[in-house]
Protein backbone atom coordinates (compact mmCIF):
# COMPACT_ATOMS: atom_id res chain seq x y z
CA UNK A 1 0.00 0.00 0.00
CA UNK A 2 1.28 3.46 -0.90
CA UNK A 3 2.39 5.42 2.13
CA UNK A 4 0.90 8.83 2.90
CA UNK A 5 1.26 11.35 5.67
CA UNK A 6 -1.10 10.26 8.48
CA UNK A 7 -1.25 6.68 7.19
CA UNK A 8 -2.79 4.16 9.53
CA UNK A 9 -0.51 1.65 11.23
CA UNK A 10 -1.50 -2.00 11.26
CA UNK A 11 -0.01 -4.91 13.18
CA UNK A 12 -0.16 -8.37 11.59
CA UNK A 13 0.21 -11.73 13.33
CA UNK A 14 0.47 -15.14 11.66
CA UNK A 15 1.53 -16.01 8.15
CA UNK A 16 0.52 -13.37 5.59
CA UNK A 17 -1.83 -15.62 3.61
CA UNK A 18 -2.95 -17.78 6.53
CA UNK A 19 -6.72 -18.25 6.91
CA UNK A 20 -8.94 -17.36 8.56
CA UNK A 21 -7.80 -13.75 8.63
CA UNK A 22 -9.49 -11.59 11.28
CA UNK A 23 -9.23 -7.78 11.15
CA UNK A 24 -9.76 -5.73 14.32
CA UNK A 25 -10.23 -1.95 14.01
CA UNK A 26 -10.33 0.83 16.60
CA UNK A 27 -10.17 4.60 16.46
CA UNK A 28 -12.53 5.15 13.54
CA UNK A 29 -13.65 8.08 15.70
CA UNK A 30 -10.81 9.97 17.33
CA UNK A 31 -12.26 10.41 20.82
CA UNK A 32 -13.23 6.79 21.55
CA UNK A 33 -10.32 5.65 23.66
CA UNK A 34 -11.15 2.30 25.30
CA UNK A 35 -11.15 0.48 21.92
CA UNK A 36 -7.68 1.91 21.24
CA UNK A 37 -6.42 0.63 24.60
CA UNK A 38 -8.01 -2.79 23.98
CA UNK A 39 -6.31 -2.96 20.58
CA UNK A 40 -2.93 -2.12 22.12
CA UNK A 41 -3.34 -4.79 24.80
CA UNK A 42 -4.27 -7.38 22.17
CA UNK A 43 -1.24 -6.43 20.08
CA UNK A 44 0.98 -7.31 23.04
CA UNK A 45 -0.87 -10.56 23.78
CA UNK A 46 -1.40 -11.84 20.24
CA UNK A 47 1.94 -13.68 19.85
CA UNK A 48 0.99 -15.92 22.78
CA UNK A 49 -2.70 -16.28 21.85
CA UNK A 50 -2.79 -16.97 18.12
CA UNK A 51 -2.56 -20.64 17.17
CA UNK A 52 -4.11 -20.71 13.71
CA UNK A 53 -4.89 -18.23 10.96
CA UNK A 54 -3.86 -14.58 11.07
CA UNK A 55 -4.90 -11.38 12.80
CA UNK A 56 -4.45 -7.75 11.78
CA UNK A 57 -5.03 -5.04 14.38
CA UNK A 58 -5.39 -1.31 13.65
CA UNK A 59 -5.43 0.70 16.90
CA UNK A 60 -6.12 4.09 15.26
CA UNK A 61 -7.99 4.25 11.95
CA UNK A 62 -8.64 8.01 11.67
CA UNK A 63 -5.24 9.43 12.52
CA UNK A 64 -6.00 13.17 12.46
CA UNK A 65 -9.19 12.68 14.48
CA UNK A 66 -7.21 10.93 17.22
CA UNK A 67 -4.40 13.51 17.12
CA UNK A 68 -6.95 16.32 17.53
CA UNK A 69 -8.95 14.43 20.19
CA UNK A 70 -12.20 14.83 18.25
CA UNK A 71 -14.77 12.53 16.69
CA UNK A 72 -14.12 13.50 13.06
CA UNK A 73 -10.89 14.06 11.16
CA UNK A 74 -9.40 17.54 10.89
CA UNK A 75 -10.98 17.69 7.42
CA UNK A 76 -14.38 17.57 9.16
CA UNK A 77 -15.26 14.14 7.76
CA UNK A 78 -16.76 11.21 9.66
CA UNK A 79 -14.73 8.21 8.56
CA UNK A 80 -17.71 5.98 9.39
CA UNK A 81 -19.61 7.63 6.51
CA UNK A 82 -17.00 7.83 3.73
CA UNK A 83 -15.68 4.29 3.22
CA UNK A 84 -14.22 2.97 0.92
CA UNK A 85 -12.53 6.37 0.80
CA UNK A 86 -10.20 7.89 -1.80
CA UNK A 87 -6.53 6.99 -2.07
CA UNK A 88 -5.47 10.56 -2.89
CA UNK A 89 -8.17 12.44 -0.97
CA UNK A 90 -8.21 14.32 2.32
CA UNK A 91 -6.69 12.71 5.43
CA UNK A 92 -9.93 10.97 6.49
CA UNK A 93 -10.60 9.84 2.93
CA UNK A 94 -7.11 8.34 2.72
CA UNK A 95 -7.52 6.56 6.04
CA UNK A 96 -10.92 5.25 4.90
CA UNK A 97 -9.27 3.94 1.74
CA UNK A 98 -6.49 2.30 3.75
CA UNK A 99 -8.80 0.48 6.18
CA UNK A 100 -11.00 -0.59 3.25
CA UNK A 101 -7.97 -2.12 1.54
CA UNK A 102 -7.25 -4.08 4.73
CA UNK A 103 -10.87 -5.26 4.87
CA UNK A 104 -10.48 -6.66 1.33
CA UNK A 105 -7.71 -8.95 2.61
CA UNK A 106 -9.70 -10.21 5.62
CA UNK A 107 -12.19 -13.02 6.17
CA UNK A 108 -13.79 -11.40 9.24
CA UNK A 109 -14.04 -7.85 10.59
CA UNK A 110 -14.64 -6.42 14.07
CA UNK A 111 -14.94 -2.65 14.51
CA UNK A 112 -14.82 -1.33 18.11
CA UNK A 113 -16.55 1.87 19.25
CA UNK A 114 -17.87 3.75 22.29
CA UNK A 115 -20.32 6.61 22.58
CA UNK A 116 -17.41 9.05 22.43
CA UNK A 117 -17.88 12.21 24.45
CA UNK A 118 -21.59 12.43 23.64
CA UNK A 119 -23.29 9.20 24.75
CA UNK A 120 -23.05 6.39 27.29
CA UNK A 121 -24.07 3.12 25.63
CA UNK A 122 -25.19 -0.15 27.20
CA UNK A 123 -22.84 -3.00 26.12
CA UNK A 124 -23.90 -4.03 22.63
CA UNK A 125 -22.63 -6.16 19.76
CA UNK A 126 -24.25 -5.24 16.46
CA UNK A 127 -24.23 -6.14 12.80
CA UNK A 128 -25.89 -5.25 9.53
CA UNK A 129 -28.55 -7.72 8.54
CA UNK A 130 -27.42 -9.63 5.44
CA UNK A 131 -29.30 -11.38 2.64
CA UNK A 132 -26.80 -14.25 2.70
CA UNK A 133 -27.99 -16.51 5.53
CA UNK A 134 -24.54 -18.04 6.07
CA UNK A 135 -22.89 -14.63 6.50
CA UNK A 136 -25.74 -13.46 8.74
CA UNK A 137 -25.44 -16.52 10.99
CA UNK A 138 -21.66 -16.10 11.28
CA UNK A 139 -22.20 -12.46 12.28
CA UNK A 140 -24.71 -13.56 14.90
CA UNK A 141 -22.21 -16.04 16.34
CA UNK A 142 -19.43 -13.43 16.44
CA UNK A 143 -21.75 -11.00 18.21
CA UNK A 144 -22.84 -13.64 20.70
CA UNK A 145 -19.20 -14.48 21.48
CA UNK A 146 -18.72 -11.06 23.10
CA UNK A 147 -21.24 -12.05 25.78
CA UNK A 148 -22.72 -8.54 25.88
CA UNK A 149 -26.30 -8.14 27.12
CA UNK A 150 -27.52 -6.61 23.82
CA UNK A 151 -27.39 -8.09 20.31
CA UNK A 152 -28.62 -5.69 17.63
CA UNK A 153 -29.05 -6.48 13.96
CA UNK A 154 -29.97 -3.41 11.91
CA UNK A 155 -30.77 -1.99 8.49
CA UNK A 156 -28.61 -3.74 5.84
CA UNK A 157 -28.44 -0.84 3.37
CA UNK A 158 -26.36 2.07 4.81
CA UNK A 159 -23.16 2.84 2.93
CA UNK A 160 -19.90 4.51 3.87
CA UNK A 161 -19.17 2.25 6.85
CA UNK A 162 -16.42 -0.28 7.41
CA UNK A 163 -19.26 -2.80 7.77
CA UNK A 164 -20.77 -1.81 4.42
CA UNK A 165 -17.41 -2.43 2.74
CA UNK A 166 -17.36 -5.87 4.38
CA UNK A 167 -21.01 -6.44 3.44
CA UNK A 168 -20.32 -5.78 -0.23
CA UNK A 169 -17.35 -8.15 -0.15
CA UNK A 170 -19.29 -10.94 1.60
CA UNK A 171 -17.15 -10.69 4.75
CA UNK A 172 -18.90 -11.36 8.10
CA UNK A 173 -18.51 -8.30 10.30
CA UNK A 174 -19.71 -6.87 13.59
CA UNK A 175 -19.33 -3.63 15.50
CA UNK A 176 -19.22 -3.01 19.23
CA UNK A 177 -20.59 -0.13 21.30
CA UNK A 178 -19.99 0.22 25.04
CA UNK A 179 -19.68 3.20 27.36
CA UNK A 180 -18.67 6.74 26.49
CA UNK A 181 -18.11 10.08 28.17
CA UNK A 182 -14.95 11.44 29.77
CA UNK A 183 -12.42 9.28 31.59
CA UNK A 184 -11.42 5.68 30.94
CA UNK A 185 -13.76 2.81 31.80
CA UNK A 186 -11.45 -0.14 32.47
CA UNK A 187 -14.36 -2.57 32.26
CA UNK A 188 -14.89 -1.61 28.61
CA UNK A 189 -11.25 -2.36 27.79
CA UNK A 190 -11.41 -5.67 29.64
CA UNK A 191 -14.67 -6.69 27.97
CA UNK A 192 -13.36 -5.86 24.50
CA UNK A 193 -10.17 -7.85 25.08
CA UNK A 194 -11.98 -10.87 26.54
CA UNK A 195 -14.61 -10.79 23.80
CA UNK A 196 -12.01 -10.75 21.03
CA UNK A 197 -10.20 -13.71 22.58
CA UNK A 198 -13.54 -15.54 22.72
CA UNK A 199 -14.06 -14.84 19.00
CA UNK A 200 -10.59 -16.29 18.31
CA UNK A 201 -11.73 -19.43 20.11
CA UNK A 202 -15.02 -19.44 18.19
CA UNK A 203 -13.03 -19.44 14.93
CA UNK A 204 -10.58 -22.07 16.26
CA UNK A 205 -7.77 -19.53 16.08
CA UNK A 206 -6.88 -19.80 19.78
CA UNK A 207 -6.78 -22.66 22.27
CA UNK A 208 -9.75 -23.41 24.50
CA UNK A 209 -13.52 -23.53 24.13
CA UNK A 210 -15.58 -20.50 23.19
CA UNK A 211 -17.60 -19.59 26.29
CA UNK A 212 -21.12 -18.39 25.49
CA UNK A 213 -23.70 -17.01 27.87
CA UNK A 214 -27.23 -18.22 27.39
CA UNK A 215 -29.02 -16.70 24.41
CA UNK A 216 -32.15 -16.50 26.57
CA UNK A 217 -30.37 -13.99 28.80
CA UNK A 218 -29.69 -11.49 25.98
CA UNK A 219 -31.74 -8.61 24.67
CA UNK A 220 -31.68 -9.53 20.98
CA UNK A 221 -33.37 -7.28 18.42
CA UNK A 222 -33.20 -7.55 14.63
CA UNK A 223 -34.73 -4.47 13.00
CA UNK A 224 -34.54 -4.08 9.21
CA UNK A 225 -36.28 -0.69 9.09
CA UNK A 226 -34.32 2.13 7.39
CA UNK A 227 -31.79 3.84 9.69
CA UNK A 228 -32.70 1.50 12.56
CA UNK A 229 -29.09 1.58 13.79
CA UNK A 230 -28.52 5.33 13.43
CA UNK A 231 -27.78 6.57 16.98
CA UNK A 232 -27.48 10.21 15.96
CA UNK A 233 -31.08 10.26 14.76
CA UNK A 234 -32.68 8.94 17.95
CA UNK A 235 -34.79 11.14 20.26
CA UNK A 236 -33.78 14.54 18.81
CA UNK A 237 -33.80 17.36 21.34
CA UNK A 238 -36.75 19.72 20.80
CA UNK A 239 -34.72 22.72 21.95
CA UNK A 240 -31.29 23.91 23.02
CA UNK A 241 -30.22 23.91 26.65
CA UNK A 242 -28.85 21.66 29.38
CA UNK A 243 -29.98 18.04 29.30
CA UNK A 244 -30.64 16.44 32.69
CA UNK A 245 -31.16 12.70 32.28
CA UNK A 246 -33.67 10.77 34.38
CA UNK A 247 -32.49 7.35 33.18
CA UNK A 248 -29.34 5.33 32.66
CA UNK A 249 -28.35 2.68 30.10
CA UNK A 250 -29.85 -0.73 30.81
CA UNK A 251 -33.01 0.56 32.51
CA UNK A 252 -36.49 -0.43 31.36
CA UNK A 253 -38.86 2.37 30.45
CA UNK A 254 -42.42 2.72 29.19
CA UNK A 255 -43.68 5.13 26.54
CA UNK A 256 -44.54 8.47 28.12
CA UNK A 257 -42.31 8.01 31.18
CA UNK A 258 -39.72 10.63 32.03
CA UNK A 259 -36.48 10.25 30.04
CA UNK A 260 -35.02 13.59 31.09
CA UNK A 261 -35.44 17.35 30.94
CA UNK A 262 -34.06 20.25 28.88
CA UNK A 263 -33.34 23.38 30.92
CA UNK A 264 -32.78 26.75 29.22
CA UNK A 265 -30.83 28.96 31.66
CA UNK A 266 -31.39 32.07 29.54
CA UNK A 267 -35.20 31.91 29.52
CA UNK A 268 -35.37 29.97 32.80
CA UNK A 269 -37.74 27.49 31.19
CA UNK A 270 -37.64 23.71 31.05
CA UNK A 271 -39.13 21.00 28.89
CA UNK A 272 -39.76 17.39 29.88
CA UNK A 273 -38.49 14.65 27.58
CA UNK A 274 -40.71 11.58 27.52
CA UNK A 275 -39.85 8.09 26.28
CA UNK A 276 -41.12 7.60 22.75
CA UNK A 277 -41.59 3.83 23.13
CA UNK A 278 -41.52 0.95 25.59
CA UNK A 279 -38.15 -0.75 25.87
CA UNK A 280 -34.60 -0.96 27.14
CA UNK A 281 -32.60 2.26 27.45
CA UNK A 282 -29.70 1.60 25.09
CA UNK A 283 -27.94 4.95 25.23
CA UNK A 284 -28.12 8.26 27.10
CA UNK A 285 -26.54 11.57 26.21
CA UNK A 286 -23.77 12.53 28.63
CA UNK A 287 -22.56 15.68 26.86
CA UNK A 288 -25.22 17.71 28.61
CA UNK A 289 -25.09 20.94 26.58
CA UNK A 290 -27.39 20.27 23.64
CA UNK A 291 -28.49 22.05 20.51
CA UNK A 292 -31.90 21.58 18.97
CA UNK A 293 -31.93 18.27 17.12
CA UNK A 294 -29.10 16.60 19.09
CA UNK A 295 -29.80 12.96 19.94
CA UNK A 296 -30.69 12.58 23.63
CA UNK A 297 -30.56 8.78 23.74
CA UNK A 298 -32.07 5.65 22.30
CA UNK A 299 -34.49 2.96 23.35
CA UNK A 300 -34.36 -0.63 22.10
CA UNK A 301 -37.90 -1.98 21.58
CA UNK A 302 -37.61 -4.91 23.99
CA UNK A 303 -38.56 -5.19 27.68
CA UNK A 304 -37.34 -8.65 28.63
CA UNK A 305 -34.52 -10.96 27.50
CA UNK A 306 -35.25 -12.86 24.33
CA UNK A 307 -35.28 -12.25 20.60
CA UNK A 308 -37.48 -9.76 18.73
CA UNK A 309 -37.73 -9.48 14.94
CA UNK A 310 -39.09 -6.20 13.57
Amino acid sequence: MKEYINSIKSYHFGAEESCPHLLLAAGVHGNEYEPVLAALQLISEMPQLLRRGSVTIVPVVNVTAYEAGIRYGTDGLDLARICPGISTGSPSERNAFQISELIKKANYLIDMHTGGMAHDIYPMAGFMLHRDSDILNRQRQMALAYNFPVIWGTDPFPNGRTLSVARDLGIPSIYLEYGGGSGIRNQVVKSYVNGFINVLKLLNMADGPCELQSVEERYWVEDSRPDSGYFQGKMPSPSAGIFVSAVSPGMHIKKGEQFGRIIDPITRTSQDIKADMDGLVLSVRVNVRVAKGDALGSILPILSPGKVII
